[in-house]
C-alpha cells in the first residue's frame, strides 16, 4: 500500500492547537478559547486514521489492523508511560499532598479510560485549587484518543461492509457528528455537571467525527493539483475564512469554557472551521499548506505530543513551589515556558523517536550491551542506571498512594471546616429567609443604633474573644444590626463561621472554587427570595481573573442602593493576584457606593495566618480575616 502524501502544513495546524492549550492554561481570561486546541487535534485524528483505513480497503480490499494497532502503540504509550513515572517520581520525592488516587490516575491513563474516571472523581479541568491542583488533568484527552484507535477500524470494518458506498458512510458519520453536538447542547440545557460534557467521549465524538467523516469524501490519495484556477481561489477564500474563524473564536469572551455558547453549538462551530481547514490544507492546489509551513511550526508540531503531555505538570509543579507568582508573571512564564521545551525536546529524541522505531532484535542487542562488561560506553549505562531509578521511585509513589488518601485535600482540616461552615451556611440562610420574608423591612438611624451599641458594650458585652483581633466591643455589637448577603469562594467558605458569629443577620454563600460569573445568579436567586441585603460583600477573585464589564454587569445588578464591599485577594501564588486587586481599586473610583477591604495589605506580612497553601486562612488568620471585614462593613455600611 503506497503511503498518503505528507502534509506538512498539518504541523501548523499542531502547532495551533498546543500554542493554544498553552496560553489557555497560562492565562484563561485573555485566550478564552485556547482550550480548543483539543478539537484541532480530534479532528486530524479522525481524517488522517480515515483517510489510512479507507485507503487500504481501495487498493487491498482489508487493513492490517494489527499492524495499525502496534504502530500507535509504540507511539503513544513511551511518551505517555515516561510522563507518569516522572511525575509520579516527583510528586512523591517534592509534592506528595498529590499522592492520592495516583495509582487510580496512572491506571485509568493506561487503559485509556482516564476521562471516565474524571467524570465519576468530580475533576474539573476548570479549577486550580484544593482538590483540582492534578498535574494529569489534561490527559482526558489521551484517554479519548486511545479509545478512538482502538474502536475505529472496527467502526470502519462495519461501515464498508454494510454501508457500501461512500455516500452512506459519509451521511453516517455526519448524522452520528450532529447527534454528539445535540447531546452536548441537551445536557448542558438540562444543567447536567459540566465536566461529565467536558470530558465525554460521546460528547466530543462530533470532533473526530467530522474529521473521519472529510476523509470519506475528501481523501488525501485523490485529491488532484490540476484544477481550474477559479477553484485554487476558492480554495485559499475558504482556507482563510476557516482561519479567522478559529483565530476569534480562540480569544472570544463568548467561547469561555464554562459559558453557554461553548456548548450550545459554540464548539461545533469552532470544529467545523478546523475541518475546512484540514481539508483545505491537505489540497495541493491550495496554498494554506505552504503558508502554515515554517521551521518554528515544523518543530513545535512535530513535538506536538510532548509538549501537551509535560506543560501543565510542569506549570503544577513549579507554581507550587513559587510563592510570588503573582509579582513576576511574565518571568515565571518565561522560565515555565523554557521547562515544557527542554522537557519537550528531551522527550521526543529520548523516548518517541527510539521507541517509535523499536523492535524485539532492537531490544534485545541493547539490553545485551548493557549487560556487556567491557562496553566502554559509560553514558549508555549512566542513562540506564537514571531511567531505572525514575522508574522505580515512580513506581514506589503509585504502590504507595492508596494508603496516602488522608492527604487528599477532601479530608484535610480546611476542607472539614468549609464543609462544615457551608452546612451551617444553608441552615442560617434558611432561617434567615424565612424571618425576613415575615418582617416588613425598617429603617433605623445610624445614630441611634451607635447608641443602644454603646450601652450594650457596657452592660452585656459578647464575643470578646475577637477583640485581641482588633475589633472593638461596639463595633460587634453594631454589626449584630447589619443586614448584609456575602458571596464568596473557599476563603471566605473557610471562614463564614467566624464571619456568621460577628454578623447574625447576613446570609453568607460562599463555596469551594467559585469565580465570579457564578455570582450573578446567586444575587439574583436572593433578589427574588426578596432577602438580597442592603449591603452585598463580594469575596470573589481567588480562582481566576475578571473584567470590569464583568464589574459593571454586577453593579448594574444590585443598582446605586445597595452598598457594596469586595474584599481583595491575597494569593500569591497565582499570576492573577495585582491584576484583581488593581481593578477593584479601578472600581471603587468609578462608584461611589463600591468599596475595598483590603485584606491583601493587611495579610501579606503574616504567612503565619494560612494554610501551605498561601491563600487559605488558618482558624487564626480566619478570626483576622473576619475582624477586618465586619469593621470596614460597621463603618461603611448601610443601616
Amino acid at each position: 500500500m503506497t503511503k498518503n502524501r505528507y502534509i506538512t502544513g498539518y504541523s501548523g495546524l499542531r502547532a495551533l492547537a498546543v500554542i493554544g492549550v498553552i496560553l489557555y492554561h497560562f492565562d484563561p481570561n485573555t485566550f478564552v478559547g485556547g482550550y480548543l486546541g483539543v478539537p484541532i487535534f480530534f479532528v486530524l485524528s479522525g481524517y488522517l486514521v480515515t483517510c489510512q483505513i479507507l485507503k487500504a480497503y481501495d487498493e487491498n480490499g482489508f487493513y492490517n489492523t494489527k499492524k495499525f494497532y502496534w504502530s500507535r502503540i509504540k507511539k503513544i504509550y513511551p511518551p505517555l508511560i515516561a510522563v507518569l513515572w516522572i511525575s509520579a517520581a516527583y510528586i512523591v520525592l517534592f509534592q506528595q499532598n498529590l499522592l492520592a488516587k495516583l495509582s487510580q490516575i496512572v491506571v485509568a491513563n493506561l487503559l485509556n479510560i482516564y476521562n471516565f474516571w474524571q467524570i465519576l472523581n468530580g475533576q474539573s479541568y476548570f479549577e486550580r485549587f484544593a482538590a483540582s491542583e492534578s498535574p494529569f488533568v489534561h490527559l482526558w484527552t489521551m484517554s479519548i484518543n486511545g479509545q478512538f484507535y482502538i474502536l475505529w477500524p472496527l467502526v470502519i470494518f462495519l461501515l464498508v461492509k454494510y454501508g457500501k458506498k461512500r455516500k452512506n458512510i459519509f451521511s453516517i458519520l455526519l448524522i452520528l457528528s450532529i447527534l454528539s453536538a445535540i447531546e452536548m447542547a441537551i445536557m448542558f440545557k438540562t444543567d447536567v455537571n459540566i465536566n461529565r460534557i467536558y470530558y465525554g467521549t460521546d460528547t466530543r465524538f462530533f470532533s473526530l467525527g467530522l474529521g473521519a467523516a472529510l476523509a470519506v469524501v475528501w481523501p488525501l490519495n485523490k485529491l488532484k493539483r490540476n484544477i481550474k484556477h477559479n477553484y485554487y481561489l476558492l480554495l485559499d477564500i475558504f482556507g482563510l475564512i476557516s482561519f479567522c474563524g478559529i483565530i476569534i473564536l480562540f480569544l472570544s469572551p463568548i467561547m469561555n469554557a464554562e459559558k453557554a455558547f461553548t456548548y450550545l453549538g459554540g464548539m461545533f462551530l469552532f470544529t467545523l472551521f478546523t475541518t475546512i481547514l484540514v481539508g483545505v490544507t491537505a489540497h495541493p492546489g491550495s496554498h494554506w499548506n505552504k503558508w502554515l509551513t515554517n521551521p518554528i511550526f515544523n518543530w513545535i508540531g512535530s513535538r506536538s505530543y510532548e509538549i501537551y503531555l509535560y506543560q501543565f505538570p510542569i506549570m503544577i509543579f513549579f507554581e507550587d513551589k513559587v510563592s510570588n507568582m503573582a509579582d513576576h508573571v511574565l518571568l515565571y512564564r518565561f522560565i515555565e515556558l523554557i521547562l515544557i521545551v527542554i522537557s519537550s525536546e528531551l522527550a521526543y529524541r529520548v523516548v518517541e523517536q527510539p521507541f517509535g522505531k523499536i523492535s524485539l532484535q532492537k531490544a534485545k542487542k541493547y539490553l545485551q550491551q548493557l549487560r556487556d562488561k567491557k562496553s566502554k560506553n559509560y553514558f549508555q549505562k549512566v542513562w540506564a542506571i537514571l531511567i531505572g531509578l525514575i522508574f522505580l521511585t515512580g513506581s514506589i509513589a503509585i504502590l504507595i498512594s492508596p494508603a496516602a488518601q488522608a492527604q487528599n485535600f477532601n479530608q484535610s482540616q480546611l476542607a472539614r471546616r468549609i464543609r462544615a461552615n457551608r452546612k451551617q451556611q444553608r441552615k442560617d440562610n434558611n432561617a434567615l429567609i424565612k424571618e425576613y420574608q415575615k418582617i416588613s423591612p425598617r429603617e433605623q438611624k445610624k445614630a441611634k443604633l451607635i447608641k443602644e451599641a454603646k450601652q450594650a458594650a457596657k452592660k452585656h458585652p459578647i464575643k470578646k474573644s475577637f477583640e485581641k483581633f482588633g475589633i472593638s466591643q461596639i463595633e460587634i455589637q453594631l454589626a449584630r444590626k447589619i443586614d448584609l448577603t456575602a458571596i464568596g469562594d473557599s476563603v471566605m467558605a473557610g471562614s463564614s463561621n467566624d464571619l456568621k458569629d460577628l454578623l447574625p443577620k447576613a446570609v453568607i454563600d460562599a463555596a469551594i472554587s467559585r469565580q465570579l460569573n457564578v455570582s450573578f445568579d446567586l444575587l439574583k436567586h436572593y433578589q427574588n427570595e426578596n432577602v438580597l441585603g442592603k449591603n452585598v460583600l463580594i469575596g470573589l477573585g481567588t480562582n481566576g481573573p475578571f473584567k470590569m464589564s464583568d464589574i459593571d454587569d454586577l453593579m448594574k445588578q444590585l443598582g446605586h442602593k445597595r452598598q457594596v464591599f469586595w474584599i481583595n485577594t491575597y494569593v500569591p501564588a497565582k499570576p492573577w493576584q495585582n491584576d484583581v486587586n488593581n481593578l477593584l481599586n479601578e472600581a471603587a473610583k468609578k462608584y461611589h457606593n463600591f468599596m475595598v477591604i483590603n485584606w491583601y495589605s493587611y495579610a501579606k506580612n503574616h504567612p503565619n495566618w494560612f494554610y501551605e497553601d498561601k491563600t487559605h486562612p488558618t482558624p487564626i488568620g480566619s478570626k483576622h480575616y473576619s475582624a477586618l471585614i465586619v469593621k470596614e462593613i460597621v463603618e461603611n455600611a448601610m443601616y
